[in-house]
């Protein structure tokens, strides 16, 4: 089975610098100098810095550098241009505040793309990129705090269908090793274009959003796999570009191989009713695709930025009504225009909301959820799992 054109558009819409910052409104006229280093740089590293009001201020030791130039900064503008100083190093101050939350980003000098030695590394854009935490408002939701903590571990499963061993990450529940006779119900969650396995623990965060839902009696405890979708050997702009990813591949490596893996090696509730799908941006259109196709393995599903589930979709899906259990969907806030995704001569846009309501009145469990002043990036991803892991697997 392959994307058809409009989906492959919609999915390139990824998780990247590029598309981390939408346009937001004019910058406040004074900067408050009350810079801090970035919670995610290397140690003994004070920049980049970030202040009160989301601005971030670089510094790079260059003295050979012709130009040096930062892929963040207000949207549509091309980042943030450096200036070069007496001491070699070239220092610049972004022209506006970014969104909360983590963004990617990485250093053009002379031409080259590199990563700013002042940070740590984060997988996305199909590269190790560097990466920067604006603090947010909200950031209580995820922060390390004085609870019962889960366990992310790496695993290595057999995949016969790739002829090769393949690799997934496994979050356990606080109190998985104690309760012997516990059996947890699974998410798979699957990590946007350009990603992979490491992204929504890395840069979600997933597991301290479980963690603390967990401790304050909102969620369920249940097991999250999270694997490699297949996705990066495709690229917008290659030769048929995103429409040649074939998703028969990756459905085969999850249903057929990960997920009898996942339950013979974890205490889980191997049925329907205690396993859901979900994914982010290309993750959520994965999941759209093999979901409602598989009806009889999953019943819960969750598409974060990654389309819509309209009625024609669970027409099209015999027994949906039936088995889906929760329908999830969701965006950031800029990802909308009037309530409805950015459109084109090749990809219509759509109204979500209108069709959440649609499967509501049709008597499904619809929730629609949109993140409040992000766009297309981790900060929605991370709200969106917080509002949708409470809603999972409540028999």
């Amino acid at each position: 089975m392959r994307l058809a054109s409009a989906i492959a558009v919609a999915c390139s819409i990824v998780a990247s610098g590029a598309f981390a910052q939408a346009p937001v409104p004019a910058a406040p006229t004074t900067i408050v100098e009350d810079f801090k280093p970035s919670t995610l740089n290397q140690p003994g590293q004070s920049f980049p810095q970030v202040n009160s009001q989301g601005f971030v201020r670089f510094r790079v030791l260059a003295p050979d550098a012709k130009s040096v130039k930062v892929s963040l900064g207000l949207g549509g503008r091309g980042g943030t241009v450096l200036t070069k100083g007496a001491d070699g190093a070239w220092t610049a101050t972004s022209e506006g505040p970014l969104d909360e939350g983590f963004h990617y980003y990485h250093l053009t000098v002379d031409g080259g793309t590199f990563n700013d030695p002042g940070t740590l590394n984060f997988y996305g854009s199909t590269r190790w990129e560097s990466g920067i935490e604006i603090p947010a408002h909200d950031a209580d939701f995820y922060a390390v705090k004085d609870v019962p903590h889960g366990r992310v571990e790496q695993i290595l499963f057999a995949s016969p269908s790739t002829r090769s061993q393949r690799r997934a990450f496994v979050y356990t529940p606080p109190g998985y090793d104690a309760a012997a006779r516990t059996r947890y119900p699974v998410l798979y969650l699957q990590h946007g274009w350009g990603e992979d396995e490491t992204a929504w623990s890395n840069q979600g965060h997933a597991n301290l959003i479980m963690d603390n839902l967990i401790a304050a009696g909102k969620a369920r405890p249940f097991i999250i796999v999270m694997t490699y979708g297949m996705t990066n050997d495709v690229r917008p702009g290659s030769p048929g570009g995103l429409a040649s990813f074939d998703i028969t591949p990756f459905r085969t490596v999850l249903v057929d191989e990960l997920i009898p893996y996942v339950d013979r090696h974890y205490r889980t509730v191997a049925d329907q009713r205690h396993r859901g799908m979900a994914g982010l941006s290309m993750g959520g259109f994965e999941t759209k695709l093999i979901a409602p196709k598989n009806l009889d393995t999953f019943g819960y599903i969750g598409l974060l930025s990654g389309g819509t589930i309209a009625p024609e979709d669970v027409a099209a899906a015999p027994g949906y009504k039936d088995k889906v259990r929760l329908t999830f969907v969701s965006f950031g806030g800029r990802e909308l225009e009037a309530g409805k995704t950015r459109g084109s001569p090749a990809r219509p846009s759509t109204d979500p909301a209108a069709n959440a309501a649609a499967l509501q009145r049709a008597g499904l469990n619809s929730v629609f959820y949109v993140s409040p002043d992000t766009g297309h990036e981790f900060q929605t991803w991370r709200r969106s799992l917080y509002q949708m892991a409470p809603l999972l697997f409540r028999d």
